[in-house]
């Protein structure tokens, strides 16, 4: 059964800090996320390589050398607890037996590692969602829903501590209304669609990790606030209308945390400081790190109030140093050792290091603005005053352009010409929204085409 938040986790912003939550999540093996560290969290991949049957020896053998360098590196460099992810690739959840093996050789390693070097380590186990792959998509039924809990089942049974996804339902809308700038589009897909399939989805997730012992981590909007970051990196789309299509996606993530997740929440969830705030649940975050997977505006204020620090996906290629994951684990282990030295410091170390992280990006780029933690407590306050979740989208997006215009005007944040235009455009889209959820359906239906998906997915009439 859904929950439902209607207050914030913390009483000020002021609190909202990195490596402390108030339902840190206790691992297996004694890690506590958000009990007042901060920890890296790699995630590596395979290089340009075919999988199928044939290659899977291969394929294993190269996520036995990843780990195993991986965990090395960080034994040398006295880590004291990480935390793996791996993302497997569609054929790896399409056929469950392979993403299952590839989370049994992970574990393999890891359970040496702790043996021999007394390293903690947990596990997150990310299934693809493949559901996408037919059109019109099938959401709630068919063979690729079923390998993917299959898949999620198996993995949890051979020892992932935490399960995620990225999931994406709402995206065959979503794409079009981003390319077309239209926010209106963005909000029915996010809040109505994306909603919908979350809270089908994760008490699924949910179930199966209260069965395994596994926990229910959480989900990412990467596939719709990542998308749209990207396309403004790029010019393709306005950096103000990214800002507010990342914050049109929280309300969609949180249900997976109201059907039943308790985080962390994964890396390339940008959303996470806002569920963090209302949720207390500790939080995966990204930033300069992630370079090696995409660019961002965001690279040090992403940071602000993490509990695991990650790298992304980054694929196992030879660099100088040694092999880029592990690389990715000696940048992300000197970063967590200066967050964990302001921890020791004290209070006024953890918000002054707090502070730098944001105040070093947020006044720069409108997507970098809207993670600040003074920011985000604020669109948090307004959201979760909704009584449904397409009026706590309406309600945060309505909150964050009202301080987003007001950071402008006061010269808090930079806004080039192109740009500022588009507080008034989508003031007014966003205030010409229909009351209810049905009636903005009636006007999706007139104007795009739904072909690409099946409206009894989602409970569309």
């Amino acid at each position: 059964m859904r929950t439902s938040f209607s207050r914030l986790a913390y009483e000020s912003a002021d609190d909202l800090v990195f490596g402390s939550a108030p339902k840190a999540v206790r691992l297996r093996n004694g890690i506590a996320i958000g009990g007042g560290r901060v920890f890296p969290e790699v995630n590596f991949t395979l290089p340009a390589m075919e999988v199928n049957k044939d290659t899977m020896p291969e394929v294993l053998s190269q996520y036995r050398e990843m780990v195993s360098g991986i965990l090395a590196r960080a034994s040398e460099l006295s880590v004291p607890s990480l935390v793996l992810e791996v993302e497997l690739l569609p054929p790896m959840t399409n056929n469950p037996g392979w993403g299952i093996d590839v989370i049994k050789v992970v574990k393999e390693v890891m359970t040496e590692f702790e043996a021999k070097k007394g390293l903690a380590v947990g596990l997150r186990a990310t299934p693809n969602d493949t559901r996408e792959f037919v059109r019109p998509t099938q959401m709630r039924d068919g063979k690729y829903l079923d390998a993917m809990l299959q898949t999620f089942a198996g993995c949890a049974e051979v020892g992932a501590d935490l399960l995620s996804i990225e999931s994406t339902g709402g995206k065959e809308l979503h794409d079009l209304a981003l390319i077309q700038g239209d926010i209106k589009g963005v909000i029915f897909a996010l809040s109505v669609m994306g909603a919908r399939d979350m809270e089908f989805l994760w008490s699924r997730i949910a179930s199966i990790a209260k069965s395994t012992g596994a926990i229910a981590a959480g989900d990412t909007a990467c596939g719709f606030g990542n998308t749209a970051m990207v396309l403004a990196e790029k010019g393709y789309i306005p950096r103000l209308f990214a800002a507010i299509v990342r914050v049109a996606t929280v309300t969609r993530s949180l249900v997976a945390y109201e059907a039943g997740a308790v985080g962390p929440s994964k890396d390339c969830a940008y959303e996470g400081p806002y569920i963090k705030s209302i949720t207390g649940f500790p939080i995966a975050m990204e930033g300069r790190t992630a370079a090696c997977a995409h660019l961002s505006p965001v690279g040090n204020v992403a940071g602000a109030v993490c509990d695991l620090w990650s790298n992304e996906s980054v694929q196992n290629v030879k660099l100088l140093g040694a092999m880029a994951p592990t690389v990715s684990l000696e940048q992300l282990a000197y970063d967590c050792r200066l967050y964990d030295q302001a921890i020791i410091s004290g209070d006024d170390g953890v918000r002054q290091l707090r502070d730098w992280l944001t105040q070093s990006d947020a006044p720069l780029d409108p997507q970098a603005y809207v993670l600040a933690p003074d920011f985000v407590f604020e669109v948090s306050k307004s959201l979760v005053q909704g009584k449904s979740d397409y009026e706590r989208t309406k309600l945060a997006v309505a909150k964050a352009l009202e301080l987003l215009k007001n950071a402008a005007n006061d010269g808090e944040l930079q806004l080039s010409d192109r740009e500022k235009p588009w507080l008034t455009i989508l003031e007014s889209e966003v205030e010409s929204l229909p009351e209810s959820e049905d009636e903005l359906w009636r006007e999706i239906r007139s104007t795009y085409d739904t072909s690409s998906f099946s409206p009894n997915d989602y409970g569309l009439s």
